[in-house]
């Protein structure tokens, strides 16, 4: 899974408190942000820079730019146009306009543990989900929770990923997320029970990650449940057959018939 949870979907709210003084930098603002609601990303990128121009500390502006760059990656990380270096560095420009601004940090831990640099991610993200004033706690714990458990820490994981998930109950990405830590910690039972809460939530996007399904085929193989193994595989399979992860699990649904 590429970006955050919860990164870009509703991401944009109405701007920051302190707004910029130049109002062609707020003008340019808008038609970047209406762009990018159309899914213009190059387009709203261009809108991005003249705002920046105008007015370089224009937070929201920068903040913008950030979230384009992330969106680039999560249409095709193998595209040109997924840098991350960019990502990161409008989203320390925001911060610099306006250390207040709480997504703003949340942005820059989801590009670290991305760039593989999980204890700058950690240092980001620990004291935004300890935030009682961020009103999106799902996703500051969620995404600390995502650093540990790739920096191999999976007691941390959990304890991070719980948090998150009690903040909102339908953050499938959580859920998901603390699935894959009980995993690696082998605890196979609380794995799937976790991987099957995130596929539960009543909401399409949840339904359809693909990633836990195969997680919890993964899972289910590991624990001797071939039946329920390959009915997983398979659902993961007409989520996206032409996906790798899809290709994927066709050939582990085939394989699984194979077997005796």
């Amino acid at each position: 899974m590429l970006v955050g949870g919860g990164l870009l979907a509703g991401c944009l709210g109405g701007g920051s408190d302190s707004g910029p003084a130049d109002a062609r930098s707020v003008a340019e603002y808008d038609v970047a942000r209406d762009l990018f609601s159309k899914g213009q990303f190059r387009e709203s990128l261009v809108k991005v820079e003249e705002a920046l121009e105008f007015d370089s500390t224009n937070a929201d502006a920068a903040y913008l730019g950030s979230v384009i760059m992330l969106a680039f990656c999560a249409r095709d990380a193998a595209s040109t146009d997924c840098r991350f270096n960019e990502a990161e560095r409008y989203a320390k420009k925001a911060i610099e306009a306006n250390a207040d601004m709480r997504d703003a940090k949340n942005t820059l831990g989801v590009i670290l543990v991305h760039e593989k640099r999980y204890d700058e991610a950690i240092a980001v993200l620990k004291p935004l989900a300890e935030d009682i004033f961020y009103g999106a706690p799902q996703n500051s714990w969620g995404n600390l929770g995502w650093a540990y458990l790739e920096k191999g820490e999976a007691d941390l994981a959990i304890d991070a990923l719980r948090r998150s998930v009690a903040a909102q109950p339908a953050f499938c990405v959580g859920h998901y997320r603390l699935g894959l830590a009980f995993e690696k910690k082998g605890e196979m039972q609380a794995a799937r029970e976790a991987l099957s809460r995130a596929i539960e939530v009543d909401r399409p996007e949840c339904r359809g990650l693909q990633d836990a399904w195969e997680a919890r085929a993964r899972v289910a193989s590991k624990q001797g449940a071939a039946d329920d193994a390959r009915s997983d595989y398979q659902h993961c399979e007409e989520i996206a057959p032409n996906t790798p992860l899809g290709r994927k699990c066709a050939a582990a649904a085939l394989s699984s018939k194979a077997s005796p």
